[in-house]
């Protein structure tokens, strides 16, 4: 997906075509899309792009705490025209302000940040975003954010900024909710968690023998069982990063579309 490019110049990308004095400006000094990364990286849109991606896709602009013994890391802020799509497959969002980023491929881990936030740190403030997007081109330490965020930090003007950050629990309210993928059936089943307080890193459905079925997570941010689960309903248990586990029984069918939980993690593994 190619979003428009933003330099600190401000050029668009057809004068930087005509005016040979701006390509220095497009050859990533400033924001830009998540797809090169160049400062600010584009965002990478993939296969299995979802219907609907206003279930917790927005970050909060408040301060947040982050759990025990979290990471802290250090990198360059520099933002792209996000709308929430992206290489998680969360789909557009309407939140306002939106408050989402793109994570540099290393720490993107084969979309295994989707939807965790991250508590960003720049020059003249700080902000939480949700992780929605790939910035292919931005190396480990490194956001692409959207405009909004991006402004909380430091003027757009500045195109690229230091920044530090962590993982923080994300404020979410109600219960975790499945999305189901469209195409998704009894024999390829490809589920995706949303509205999720830390990062996700298990995914599992029981069947009726009592044995549960770990399923494998691709790049677009679904957990893929290419056998199928059954027509259901489904017995689920999600496992996050922090080690909180959530186990959902009756969860019916329901091709691209949501089904709410029963329950949300708790906060830093409480």
């Amino acid at each position: 997906m190619a979003y428009l490019r933003t330099t600190q110049t401000l050029c668009s990308i057809s004068i930087c075509v005509v005016v040979a004095a701006c390509f220095a400006a497009c050859d990533g000094s400033g924001g830009g899309t998540s797809t090169d990364g160049g400062a600010g990286g584009s965002s990478s849109s993939s296969s299995g792009t979802t219907s609907s991606g206003s279930s917790g896709t927005g970050g909060s602009g408040a301060g947040a705490s982050a759990c025990a013994n979290a990471t802290t890391f250090e990198g360059e802020g520099t933002y792209y025209d996000a709308n929430g799509n992206g290489a998680c497959s969360f789909g557009p969002s309407s939140d306002t302000p939106l408050l989402i980023g793109a994570m540099n491929a290393q720490d993107y881990d084969n979309s295994n940040v989707c939807g965790a936030c991250a508590h960003v740190k720049g020059p003249n403030g700080e902000v939480t975003v949700r992780i929605v997007d790939l910035c292919p081109g931005c190396v480990h330490g490194d956001i692409d954010l959207s405009p909004d965020a991006f402004e909380k930090l430091a003027p757009l003007v500045e195109g690229r900024i230091p920044i530090s950050w962590q993982f923080v629990p994300c404020d979410v309210s109600g219960p975790i909710v499945y999305h189901f993928k469209e195409g998704s059936n009894q024999w390829w089943s490809a589920v995706q968690i949303r509205n999720h307080r830390h990062a996700i890193a298990k995914f599992e459905w029981q069947s009726d023998d009592g044995v549960w079925h770990d399923v494998s997570r691709v790049d677009y941010n679904y957990f893929v069982d290419a056998n199928g689960m059954g027509p259901g309903p489904y017995t689920f248990r999600v496992t996050d990063v922090e080690g909180g586990i959530v186990e959902d029984t009756g969860i019916a069918f329901v091709e691209a579309g949501d089904v709410p939980g029963k329950a949300q993690f708790p906060a830093c593994g409480q």
